[in-house]
């Protein structure tokens, strides 16, 4: 918590509604409808970039303007924007017939349909598909913040080829810094240069948290106006998710005034929040493909799941600093010793953890301090502000005299305080204190031309050249790292002061040595998840006819998992409940009509490994039901049983009706395969699908121990060192094998390891995903070589190694936990597939090239 974590004040441009601006830039054109598919509003350029003779005019009828395909083309994709923000993509469509073909993005505003177009540039569209995968490649191998800054910023301006390419992060005051820089040898340098909060309205910030990718492909050029500019009703046009919006004029005078004539800016998004921007100029005007700009807009989802986790990591690291720190003060302070006696010690523990001038700290009304510290007198003084603060909150802040008026007396003394609550009642207090410094920010510009006096109509700066400020009677900010430490250090102070019995000492400890296995169980399901990520995307691909498709199909089934994690984690990994997971996935397609879905039964909550697995299993069923069956359209129902046994396993029945006929699937895509066979191998348990004309019919049986809290299993964390010894290791195996055993307990990994192993040229692969399966296909059929995911949930695949040991089959083991390359020797294996691996990985252990 800090004092100053109030509402900042309102700028002009905060004001300023940039998502109701009536135009779009020039190089596209918009036609907004109504439901009934008829213009509501349109650019005025229409008619030029489709080739009329005249601008079709608001209340004429779509279909009289374009072809019937491509009205069937465009009702199939506003049909599938079914979330809020969703943006679906279309590429080389041709409108009209004879015309050219054009790149198109469809959204929902409102009660209306907003149809962009632009003309498709075909001869680059494979090319920038195609570049996906090097980008991804390229991020994967990075460990820290600055180095994946760096390597964001080049990748991106020889992607889009801008002059200048920064990476630009913001600061908890709101303003933003420059910490990575790509620009043509002849451009003053930016990096390093910190920009005033009012350069990025709040509104904007809002805007690219939903909107992350943002062009400006001139700016001199004058926008196209929307005609008309407000509806027949008197409401503006809202177009917060455009792709071809045109900006503020006063932003666009800030371009030209940096001598900019085109920019981009790409939002980086880490847990809901604006993390920074990856942005460009260019010295000419520049409109990069539309292909190549989804292509960016993937390239910030991606960069932000590499920096979320190599912050976790950080986070990671802070806890074990936290945690070393809590063991030396258990130790130091195990006689029972008062803590003001030992304030000199504790100085000298935390002096290397948490930089500080000084401390003091006030228990039961006696107040005592070592170095740069206020009296007792002055401390006093700031009691009332601290008492008034929420009880067990720290409390930080690195300009102490503006959040606390009579700290201005202290000033000369302390300039900023870390505030540690060691009680409840009477207030205890350890406080960590920093001298007032004189601190040097390099701004681009002078900061005070970004405000405006009320009432005056503020001017874009002139002026970017590096200006230099000096804040006095302010310490150096405490980072975020050093307040996550603190909160473990006053949790640990808590412990000391308050005297705990030693049951609760004890229990204590427990909670610790648990954190400790979940923080190690988090990491363990990340390696699992991307993993599982991996191969849904191999395996979905065979489902696709186009790009379009494949990105629908394999965002939904991402997204299934993302809602599914979301839930089992809001209380901690704990068990969640099925109807919310049945409620996220229905709800786009039930809108108002709720009546068209029937949950009958008790709640149950779901374990978190069973949870995933029906997530992508209800994920399908809906998917199918939106396209094909009751949920396709408005009059079908859908109605969901659940019922659990004597003996405690769980029932679900699903059953449709009302919706067109149905007719078995003439082929088995994934979606099917996941369907009818992830709970029957996952979870051991049972499903029934029946494709009944009247509406498809399924029972699913759930075990009993899926209903039930799990206990999580611990893991190292994998260096990238480790990970070439463990190859470099097993790729001694050089023949390729003619059969390979497989034993892996989740079937989409079995799947996609699978295919790697055939794609590679091993002619039999032999699944299993029990010790059981494995001992009979070792009856069937004796392997060459064996791949063991040592952890099969309820068990592990030790008999199976040793069976392979004494048959004489060499074999690796497939984990996500560190620990068992120490156990190599021990179990016989002859080599370590780290989670998540791949088919380069695969390759490795079997001693060839993935050619």
């Amino acid at each position: 918590m800090s004092f100053s974590a109030t509402e900042q004040e309102l700028t002009e441009c905060d004001r300023e509604a940039i998502h109701h601006i009536a135009a779009v830039q020039p190089f596209g054109g918009l036609i907004a409808l109504n439901s009934d598919w008829y213009i509501a509003h349109r650019s005025a350029n229409c008619a030029e970039l489709l080739g009329l003779e005249k601008n079709p005019e608001p209340g004429e009828e779509l279909a009289a303007i374009f072809q019937p395909r491509a009205l069937e083309i465009l009702r199939d994709g506003i049909g599938r924007v079914t979330q809020a923000d969703q943006v679906e993509r279309l590429f080389g469509v041709r409108l009209s017939a004879g015309g050219e073909l054009f790149d198109i993005a469809l959204h929902s505003s409102g009660p209306k349909i907003i149809i962009e177009f632009e003309r498709h540039e075909a001869d680059k569209y494979t090319e920038h598909l195609a570049l996906i995968g090097p980008l991804v490649s390229k991020l994967e191998p990075l460990r820290d913040v600055q180095t994946l800054c760096d390597h964001a910023a080049k990748l991106v301006r020889e992607m889009l080829g801008y002059d200048r390419v920064m990476v630009y992060r913001f600061h908890n005051d709101g303003s933003g810094e420059v910490v990575s820089e790509e620009k043509r040898s002849d451009l003053e340098p930016f990096l390093g240069l910190r920009y005033p909060r009012a350069d990025i309205p709040q509104q904007a910030r809002d805007l690219f948290r939903r909107n992350r990718f943002r062009i400006i492909s001139d700016t001199k050029a004058e926008p196209v106006p929307i005609e008309p500019e407000v509806a027949v009703t008197g409401e503006p046009l809202d177009l917060s998710m455009s792709v071809l919006r045109a900006h503020s004029r006063m932003h666009m005078k800030y371009l030209v005034n940096m001598g900019v004539d085109a920019s981009f800016s790409i939002a980086i998004v880490r847990q809901g929040k604006l993390w920074g921007l990856i942005s460009g100029h260019h010295c000419s005007p520049r409109v990069p493909a539309f292909s190549l700009r989804t292509v960016g807009e993937m390239f910030s989802q991606m960069f932000s799941l590499m920096l979320d986790r190599i912050l976790i990591d950080e986070a990671d690291q802070v806890r074990k600093r936290g945690q070393a720190l809590h063991d030396q003060l258990m130790v130091r302070l195990a006689g029972g010793a008062s803590l003001s006696q030992n304030l000199p010690m504790l100085h000298e523990l935390l002096k290397n953890v948490i930089p500080h001038d000084g401390s003091s700290v006030m228990v039961d009304g006696v107040y005592t301090l070592n170095g740069i510290a206020p009296s007792e007198e002055q401390f006093r003084s700031l009691l009332p502000a601290l008492n008034s603060a929420a009880i067990s909150t720290i409390i930080s802040t690195h300009t102490l005299k503006d959040e606390i008026p009579a700290a201005k007396e202290l000033q000369d003394v302390v300039g900023g305080a870390l505030f540690l609550p060691i009680s409840r009642a009477p207030r205890d207090f350890l406080v960590l204190w920093r001298k007032p410094l004189t601190r040097i920010v390099t701004w681009a510009g002078d900061p005070e031309k970004a405000k405006a006096a009320k009432g005056e109509r503020l001017e874009p700066r002139g002026s970017f050249a590096a200006w230099r400020s000096e804040i006095e009677g302010t310490s150096e900010e405490w980072t975020e790292p050093e307040l996550q430490i603190a909160e473990s250090l006053r949790v640990t102070l808590l412990e000391v002061v308050l005297r705990m019995t030693d049951e609760v000492a004890r229990e204590r400890t427990r909670a610790q040595e648990q954190q400790e296995l979940l923080i190690s169980e988090l990491n363990h399901r990340v390696r699992n998840i991307l993993n599982l990520i991996r191969s849904l995307v191999n395996q979905s691909q065979h489902d696709a006819s186009s790009i379009i498709d494949f990105s629908h199909i394999i965002g939904g089934r991402i997204n299934a998992l993302a809602s599914a994690h979301d839930n089992i984690t809001r209380e901690n990994w704990a068990p969640a409940p099925l109807s919310a997971l049945l409620k996220t996935e229905l709800q786009a397609y039930l809108n108002e009509k709720r009546d068209r879905l029937m949950l009958n039964g008790e709640e149950v909550l779901i374990k978190p490994e069973a949870y995933t697995v029906l997530a992508l299993v209800v994920h399908e069923l809906v998917t199918n039901s939106a396209k094909y069956g009751s949920l396709c359209d408005s009059h079908g129902k859908l109605s969901i049983d659940l019922d659990q046994t004597t003996s405690g396993d769980l029932e679900i029945y699903w059953k449709e009706q009302g919706g067109p006929p149905v007719k078995p699937p003439t082929r088995r895509g994934f979606g099917s395969t996941i369907i009818e066979r992830s709970i029957p191998y996952e979870l051991k348990g049972e499903a029934d699908v029946r494709f009944k004309l009247t509406g498809l019919e399924a029972k699913f049986l759930i075990p009993a121990h899926f209903i039930a809290q799990a206990e999580a299993q611990a893991e190292e964390y994998v260096t990238e060192e480790e990970r070439k010894i463990a190859a470099a290791k097993a790729a001694q195996l050089a023949k390729l094998p003619k059969s390979v055993l497989l034993v892996e307990d989740s079937m989409i990994i079995a799947l996609d390891t699978e295919e790697s192993l055939k794609r590679l040229g091993v002619e039999h692969v032999a699944v299993a995903s029990s010790v059981d399966g494995a001992m009979r296909e070792l009856d069937k059929r004796r392997p060459d070589f064996a791949i063991l995911d040592f952890n099969l949930g309820t068990e592990s695949s030790a008999p199976v190694a040793t069976a392979l040991r004494e048959a004489g089959v060499p074999f690796v083991l497939a984990t996500g936990y560190g620990e068992m390359e120490n156990q190599l020797d021990e179990i016989g294996a002859d080599g370590l597939l780290r989670k998540p691996y791949g088919r380069e990985d695969i390759s490795h252990v079997l001693g060839v090239s993935d050619a």
